[in-house]
C-alpha cells in the first residue's frame, strides 16, 4: 500500500469558472457541468423558444442529413431492431416524387397533416414498366380520376401534370424496365387535424414511388391460397370500385394468409361467394371454360380486364358470375391477376391441390399472350434523348 495520508480536501475545490479555465468555461459550467451532478435530469423538456422557430426550420434538414452518418453505441440507440435488408438492394438509393418535387428516399415524406396520415384519405394506382413503356397508363389514370371524383377531391392535378411527374421520376432514376410504380394522390394537407375535407385547403398531394421490382411471385411454379374469415367490404359500406388507400379490410385478410404460410388469402362476400383475394382478382378454369366472379364486391382490376379480353381473343369461353368456394376447390386451373404479380398460377387452395397441382395449359397459354401484349403495347417514356 502507498504510505499516503488520506486528506478529505482532495475531494473539494472552489467552484468555477476560474480565469484559467478559458472562454468556454461559463458555458461549460452552466450546461455540461450541471448535467454531471447528482440531481436528476428533467423528465420533460422546457418549452421551445419559438423566437428560434425559423432558424429551426432552416437548420433541421441539414442536421437530419448529418445525423444519419453518426455511429451510435448500441446501448444508446432508442431501438435495438437491426436495419432490415431490402428485397431489392438497388432500391436503397432512389428518388421519389412527393408533392411537386423529386427527393431522395430518406426525405420522401408527407406532412403529419396530410389526409393520407389523418385517415387513409387517398387514391392510388400500380403501374408496371416494360422495355421503356408504361403498360396501360391511360386506363390506370382513368381509374385514378374516377376514384378522386367519387371521393370529391378538389384541386386535382391535371392528367398532363401527373404524366410529367411520372416521366420525370422514371428518368431521374434511370428506370425503363422491370419497374413498378406506386402512384398515390392524397386529398392533401389539412390546416388542422380533423376528418372534414373542409380543412383541406392546400390541394392534393401527388406521390410517385418507382422501385426496381420484378413480379412478386414465381409465376413458373405457382402460389398457394387460403380462405380468410375476413369478408370483403360490401358496396353498402365502402365501394371497392373506388381504388382508395384505406386497405385495412385487405390487410386483415393478408394477415390470415401470412399466419397460414400462404401467399395470399381468398376473400368471400357477405353471402359466402368468392370475391377476390386480398390483393388480386381471381379466375378458374373448368372443362375448358374460364370463369371469374362478378365485380360487385371486388375492384374491377385493369389486369383483370386485360386478361378477360385475352381470354375472348384466344377463343376460350368466358363466364362472369357468382362463384362458390367449392367451385374453386374443384377447379381444373386457377390463377390470380394484378399489376404487381401479373398472371399468377394457383396450385393449392386451403390445402387442396388445384387440378394436378401444376401450372395448367390454359394458364400457360394466357401467360404467354399477356407477355406478348406487354412487349407490344404501352405508352413510351420520353427521355432527354427522345424529347
Amino acid at each position: 500500500m502507498l504510505s499516503k495520508i488520506f486528506n478529505l480536501n482532495i475531494f473539494r475545490w472552489d467552484a468555477g469558472p476560474k480565469s484559467i479555465d478559458g472562454i468556454w468555461a461559463p458555458w461549460w459550467y452552466q450546461s455540461v457541468h450541471k448535467s454531471t451532478c447528482f440531481k436528476p435530469g428533467r423528465k420533460y423538456p422546457a418549452p421551445f423558444p419559438f423566437s428560434l422557430y425559423d432558424l429551426l426550420e432552416q437548420s433541421l434538414p441539414l442536421y437530419n442529413i448529418l445525423r444519419r452518418h453518426v455511429k451510435q453505441r448500441a446501448s444508446l440507440r432508442k431501438s435495438t431492431l437491426p436495419i432490415p435488408d431490402l428485397p431489392v438492394p438497388e432500391n436503397e438509393k432512389l428518388l421519389a416524387w412527393v408533392g411537386d418535387e423529386i427527393v431522395p428516399r430518406e426525405s420522401a415524406k408527407v406532412s403529419v397533416f396530410d389526409s393520407v396520415v389523418q385517415g387513409g384519405d387517398s387514391v392510388w394506382e400500380g403501374l408496371r414498366i416494360y422495355n421503356g413503356k408504361i403498360f396501360k397508363l391511360e386506363e390506370h389514370l382513368d381509374r385514378m380520376f374516377d376514384s378522386a371524383k367519387a371521393l370529391a377531391f378538389n384541386n386535382v392535378p391535371t392528367r398532363e401534370e401527373i404524366k410529367a411527374a411520372i416521366f420525370t421520376t422514371l428518368n431521374r432514376n434511370g428506370m425503363f424496365d422491370n419497374t413498378h410504380i406506386r402512384l398515390s394522390l392524397t386529398r392533401g394537407k389539412k390546416v388542422t387535424s380533423g376528418m372534414s375535407p373542409a380543412f383541406n385547403l392546400y390541394g392534393c398531394t401527388l406521390i410517385v414511388l418507382a422501385e426496381w421490382k420484378p413480379p412478386v411471385y414465381d409465376n413458373t411454379k405457382g402460389i398457394t391460397l387460403v380462405t380468410a374469415t375476413t369478408r370483403r367490404n360490401s358496396p353498402n359500406n365502402l365501394d371497392s370500385k373506388i381504388h382508395h388507400n384505406n386497405l385495412l379490410n385487405n390487410i386483415l385478410a393478408k394477415i390470415e394468409g401470412n399466419n397460414a404460410n400462404a401467399d395470399d388469402a381468398i376473400m368471400l362476400d357477405k353471402d359466402g361467394y368468392v370475391s377476390e383475394t386480398n390483393a388480386t382478382n381471381i379466375f378458374l378454369v373448368k372443362k375448358g371454360h374460364v370463369l371469374t366472379p362478378h365485380a360487385d364486391y371486388c375492384l374491377p382490376g385493369i389486369t383483370r380486364a386485360t386478361v378477360m379480353d385475352l381470354v375472348v381473343k384466344e377463343k376460350f369461353p368466358l363466364v362472369e358470375r357468382r362463384i362458390s368456394l367449392s367451385e374453386f376447390h374443384t377447379a381444373d386451373e386457377v390463377w390470380t391477376t394484378g399489376t404487381m404479380g401479373e398472371l399468377s398460377p394457383v396450385v393449392k387452395i386451403d390445402g387442396r391441390p388445384v387440378g394436378d397441382g401444376q401450372v395448367g395449359p390454359v394458364t400457360r397459354h394466357l401467360q404467354n399472350a399477356y407477355k406478348k401484349l406487354t412487349e407490344e403495347s404501352g405508352v413510351p417514356i420520353p427521355t432527354s434523348v427522345s424529347s
